[in-house]
């Protein structure tokens, strides 16, 4: 075992589950507790007050600023009873995470003293630095004004004693500097577009709803083996290590019972997301060893994503109670599998209908494929897209690594929603399309009733898959911000279903019956798109090739993948949804490669200086015990049963002195790249440069020191090893 700061893994972790104190009550008693819910509002707010508010967030209006002072009358005295003494706007930039900055609720009396004071014009806006933020340029450091905005559609809670608004982040000028922003305008914009054509089917509907299911996954790992690893500490990721002889090649931890420490950690877990309203639902062990996985309920698409960027805050200050350190990075230890980030995406009407759900009579079932065309043209127009805005310098290395969907957008649709699409595509159909529902099976087992068998399989090699009655876009990453993936997704699916009504629009106006007029608009979609699907082994290399082939984008360098933001048919999707202006896509591509040459740059930091000052010195200190007993063995023997006995130790003493001059060879050559990729002015051939060069050199670097830990004494090593950190004792 490791010596850096323990002596066994005893000593180093706590066997015993910390005792988690939860109320008494049933979970509906307390839900909500933290959150200025419609509930809260109803309690605190004069009823013309809480009457405007819910007519404004139900119709998508802006409240007036006199309705805004009462509120936050109202909202002031929840939080104080509360025990909250602060106040922040709680806003996404385009670091990823979440921001905030405190102020007290107190202003001068005028008499030497101080009042609890909060007014509307500090709940609707205030003003953080704009410029220390990633902005792509769009403000200099001299140009500090921005603005954030309250968010009415999200509703404020309580953190730590300090009340958070949620809130968009603008610059001084106008532009989005944040994932908020462009993602309410991408619902809104789907909303209009995606209700004009369910009004085809139901003049009752008046919106679309957009609703997000995510699935988070993550790591665990003793928090004072975590503190041994300066890769993990630094970079959230092991930059080295060898696989464990046993790791998840016996599929036995995934659903299996969940240990008793991490059970603890996970009621703890529930108990606040439930405080705070996130519907916290499913928990299970995932598929590599000390992984595991939370899913809430399906909420509306803005709230969802405001709730999983709140968990990831919250499971750090959570897992540190358990003597835990949780890890979001996608890959954090090779040879086994990463974690994803499955965002089950699905659009619903106000008069209750699933959108992507099949009915019970043809006119339903026409609506469903009508929507399942659509999202099969917006994902085949905009495949690219749809990649480039879930790769990062993290998700890279989980994406095709035959446990993740692949680095190529497709989709998956079994074979009942096949079958359909065959006929339309063959003139085999017409407008009344009937779809089979559930079907029975029966196992022949009396002790066991009947299954009811969903009308399409699963496919988990697909990153963006039908599963019922919403799509799973199953290549989004597990520490990243939902908003990213469902920008692009929205956008596409607003752009496409406004294409589509137009075409439909124009064959009414030549007198068309509506039937027959979406039917044909939905025969060119399938005829024109299905390249786009694909219901086979996503991991296969002919999967590749015939991607290839059918034009689907392949490229795998992220670097490159961003430029893909700036092709005039993206720009110009944006910019006709109204999500994106040209201005702002471009300030985020330089974030993107900015961040990206950011995280690669410290983890070649990091590998260079653990190569030097831990691996080199441990190795050398073993070839120096090796060397001592080769000596003594000469002296103790003679001739050759001296030199047999002394050939093994020569050869493992060779192969370190190997070993060691080639870390220490491509730790030289990664800082001269990296000193080479440093003069570059332009962030984009910045980043191409790092992944090109600084990236390559790391594995290098990485297979010899993974070679020197199997061959080095376990007592000198420095370093936790794999099988002492993924396995929770």
């Amino acid at each position: 075992m490791s010596k850096l700061r323990f002596k066994s893994v005893e000593e180093a972790t706590n066997r015993k589950a910390v005792k988690v104190e939860l109320p008494e009550e049933r979970v509906e008693k307390y839900y909500g507790k933290q959150v200025f819910n419609r509930q809260k509002m109803f309690e605190y707010l004069p009823k013309d007050t809480y009457d405007a508010l819910v007519k404004a967030i139900d119709n998508r209006e802006p409240i007036s600023r006199e309705t805004a002072d009462s509120v936050a009358a109202g909202m002031k005295r929840w939080a104080l009873d509360c025990g909250a003494r602060h106040y922040t706007h709680w806003f996404h930039p385009l670091t990823g995470s979440t921001a905030e900055k405190h102020d007290a609720f107190v202003e001068h009396d005028g008499k030497g003293g101080v009042i609890e004071k909060f007014s509307g014009k500090l709940l609707v806006q205030q003003e953080p630095d704009a410029s220390s933020f990633p902005n792509g340029g769009i403000r200099n450091t001299f140009e500090a004004r921005g603005y954030s905005a309250w968010d009415i559609s999200s509703p404020a809670f309580i953190l730590d004693n300090t009340l958070c608004i949620p809130t968009v982040f603008i610059s001084y000028t106008g532009e989005s500097l944040d994932y908020k922003t462009p993602l309410l305008r991408s619902l809104n914009s789907v909303d209009k577009a995606a209700t004009r054509v369910a009004r085809y089917f139901d003049k009752d509907v008046k919106h679309v709803i957009c609703n997000l299911g995510w699935e988070q996954e993550y790591f665990l790992v003793d928090e004072a083996l975590y503190a041994a690893r300066p890769d993990l500490v630094m970079t959230g990721r092991t930059l080295m290590g060898h696989e464990s002889a046993k790791n998840q090649q016996l599929e036995d931890h995934y659903f299996g019972a969940i240990p008793k420490r991490v059970e603890a950690f996970m009621l703890d877990l529930e108990y606040e997301c439930h405080k705070l309203g996130i519907p916290a639902k499913t928990r299970h062990n995932e598929v590599a060893p000390n992984q595991f996985e939370l899913a809430p309920i399906y909420e509306e698409c803005n709230l969802a994503n405001d709730h999983n960027l709140l968990l990831m805050s919250v499971i750090e200050e959570v897992a540190r109670r358990h003597n835990f350190r949780v890890l979001l990075h996608e890959k954090p230890f090779a040879g086994i599998n990463g974690s994803g980030k499955h965002n089950n995406w699905s659009l619903g009407t106000d008069t209750g209908s699933l959108l992507f759900a099949p009915g019970k009579t043809a006119l339903d079932n026409l609506r469903f494929i009508a929507f399942v065309a659509n999202v099969m043209a917006a994902v085949h127009k905009h495949n690219g897209l749809l990649k480039a805005s879930i790769i990062n310098a993290t998700n890279a290395h989980r994406l095709g690594a035959n446990e993740a969907p692949p680095a190529i957008i497709s989709m998956f649709l079994g074979s009942q929603l096949s079958e359909i699409l065959d006929k339309i595509e063959k003139n085999e159909t017409d407008e009344n399309i009937e779809l089979e529902g559930k079907g029975e099976l029966s196992l022949d087992v009396a002790q066991i009733p009947e299954l009811l068998i969903d009308n399409t399989d699963r496919n988990r090699t697909s990153p963006f898959a039908f599963t019922g009655n919403r799509f799973e876009y199953r290549a989004v990453g597990s520490s990243a911000n939902c908003a990213s993936a469902l920008i692009a997704l929205n956008a596409a699916m607003a752009a496409q279903l406004d294409e589509f009504a137009d075409a439909v629009d124009a064959r009414l106006a030549k007198g068309e019956k509506l039937e027959k007029a979406i039917f044909k608009e939905v025969k060119k979609l399938v005829k024109a798109h299905r390249a786009i699907q694909f219901d086979g082994n996503g991991y296969s290399d002919e999967w590749k090739e015939e991607a290839a082939r059918r034009g689907l984008d392949t490229e795998t360098s992220a670097p490159l993948m961003y430029d893909i933001y700036m092709h005039p048919e993206n720009v110009e999707m944006f910019e006709k949804t109204g999500v994106l202006n040209r201005k702002e896509i471009a300030a985020r591509n330089e974030v993107k490669w900015e961040m990206y040459t950011k995280k690669i740059q410290i983890e070649s930091r990091v590998l260079g200086d653990l190569a030097i000052n831990h691996v080199i010195p441990a190795a050398v200190r073993y070839q120096s015990l090796l060397l001592d007993n080769v000596y003594k063995i000469k002296e103790l023997f003679s001739g050759d049963k001296s030199d047999r006995i002394a050939s093994q130790n020569l050869a493992t003493i060779e192969a370190i002195s190997e070993h060691i001059s080639a870390v220490k060879t491509g730790v030289d050559a990664m800082i001269d790249s990296r000193r080479a990729a440093n003069k570059i002015t332009s962030e984009r051939e910045k980043a191409i440069a790092y992944h090109d060069t600084v990236a390559p050199k790391m594995e290098e670097i990485r297979y010899h020191i993974d070679k020197l830990e199997l061959m080095v004494d376990n007592e000198i090593w420095t370093l936790p090893k794999y099988r002492e950190m993924l396995f929770i004792r």
